[in-house]
């Protein structure tokens, strides 16, 4: 990586000078550069989304001060610290897909608002010119350091994105084929029962928030990213719950005769659906990988593409999102008195208490040794904590078997936490591991929540 050559050719008091100088114009117009910053972000469509979170708002000015304060302290004889901190800043706005070209430009506007300001100070040529090649040549490394580590990041999502969206097409297609279309015939023959037993006003369910609505919108927008033929179900969707279900719901109290005629079209719309169901399966192909080969748990390399995915979800359709974190109590006891082969066994069987207690909407990761994270589909913090108590309960009603089939009694602690508009993804897991961590401080066998 290119060196500061031009801070480099300083003696150390011009050098101190310099810094002097320019954290002086940084400290007296921080809030002057703050607003030249983001507001980069604010008049771009694609990153003032990236600025209506509370706490990042609030944090802005702390930040982009102390950044820009740090950029002037780089020491010259040992600058790994300063190249960490950069490189982390880059690897963070890949995570949370910020557009790196915005950065790039607000980063010009900072140097032209600074230098500015130091020509407007009463000082020598000399002194000024160097202040002004100075926080030019800084900024410019910094800003190579950050892209670089922002492609290296963006490659790597990249890569997990399509591992699992490969993975995905790998599952077992008959089976969760015939598990859909179960779903889809129990979701229509539920309408039917109550377009026939209630007169009144009773609300219709919409397909869109049925299992299979949930299903299609999450998973199998993993299954079949990218597929028009996924943007075609997705749309006779929504013309069922929009169009269809309404006309259903007000013809059965103002004008009973159409219902005949519109039961027709809803029971077309739904061949539509399932028509599409059926070629978005053929149209896939079959292999198997990415499993966690004991638990049968998703692999932790795809936790990134799918968080990402769901936030983003969230704050475009407003929905809730939250993440539950389990942890077997007392594990290494556990492998220490059976061996790794007892401890396996639990796990497996602990895996399968989980898997069998989400949705086919929801994603299982093995997130470590014996840690699984539960990614929850639109669902409220509320129904997440209501669910991490069930599996509490179940574990602790629960004898699993070890290889020799002796009975062994087992706990979980959880932690919860839901999705508050934060875009970077491991801010989440965070709150829900700081949650964990108050669970398993608390005496363990308990579910918390995050703050």
């Amino acid at each position: 990586m290119s060196k500061l050559r031009f801070w480099e050719s300083l003696d150390r008091a011009e050098r101190e000078d310099a810094r002097s100088i320019l954290k002086q114009v940084i400290s007296e117009h921080v809030e002057n550069l703050v607003s030249t910053f983001y507001g980069t972000f604010l008049h771009h469509q694609e990153g003032s989304s990236f600025l209506t979170h509370n706490m990042v708002a609030e944090r802005l000015r702390h930040s982009l001060h102390r950044w820009l304060l740090d950029l002037m302290d780089c020491d010259l004889q040992d600058p790994s610290e300063y190249q960490r901190r950069q490189i982390k800043i880059g690897e963070i706005h890949a995570r949370i897909k910020l557009p790196v070209h915005l950065v790039l430009e607000g980063a010009s506007l900072l140097k032209i608002e600074i230098s500015r300001q130091v020509l407007g100070l009463e000082i020598t040529a000399r002194r000024t010119a160097t202040a002004l090649v100075g926080v030019d040549e800084i900024m410019d490394y910094a800003m190579r350091l950050i892209s670089a580590a922002y492609v290296a990041g963006t490659q790597r999502n990249a890569h997990n994105d399509e591992a699992f969206r490969l993975f995905s097409l790998g599952q077992d297609f008959a089976m969760e084929r015939e598990t859909q279309r179960a779903a889809l015939l129990e979701w229509s023959q539920n309408v039917l029962f109550t377009l026939m037993t209630n007169s009144g006003d009773t609300r219709l369910e919409r397909l869109g928030a049925s299992t299979f609505g949930l299903w299609v919108r999450h998973r199998g927008g993993v299954l079949f990213q990218g597929s028009t033929l996924l943007d075609s179900l997705e749309a006779a969707i929504r013309t069922i719950d929009v169009d269809l279900l309404p006309s259903l719901e007000e013809a059965r109290s103002r004008n009973p005769a159409s219902v005949p005629g519109l039961v027709g079209a809803l029971q077309t719309a739904i061949e539509e659906v399932r028509f599409l169901l059926n070629d978005l399966f053929q149209a896939a192909a079959e292999m198997e990988t990415g499993r966690d080969p004991l638990t049968r748990a998703l692999n932790r390399k795809f936790l990134a593409p799918v968080l990402s995915r769901e936030i983003a979800l969230a704050k475009r359709n407003e929905t809730p999102l939250s993440v539950i974190v389990i942890d077997v109590d007392h594990f290494k006891s556990i492998n220490d008195r059976y061996g790794h082969p007892g401890g396996d066994v639990v796990l497996r069987q602990a895996a399968e208490l989980i898997l069998d207690a989400v949705r086919a909407s929801d994603f299982v990761f093995r997130y470590g040794g014996e840690e699984f994270l539960v990614v929850l589909a639109e669902t409220p913090l509320r129904l997440a904590v209501v669910l991490a108590e069930r599996l509490r309960q179940q574990f602790s009603q629960r004898q699993l078997l070890l290889p020799d089939e002796n009975p062994i009694q087992v706990t979980i602690s959880a932690g919860v936490a839901s999705y508050d508009g934060h875009p970077d993804y491991e801010y989440l897991i965070r709150k829900a591991d700081d949650a964990l961590y108050q669970a398993k401080e608390s005496g363990r066998n308990r579910v918390c929540t995050a703050d």
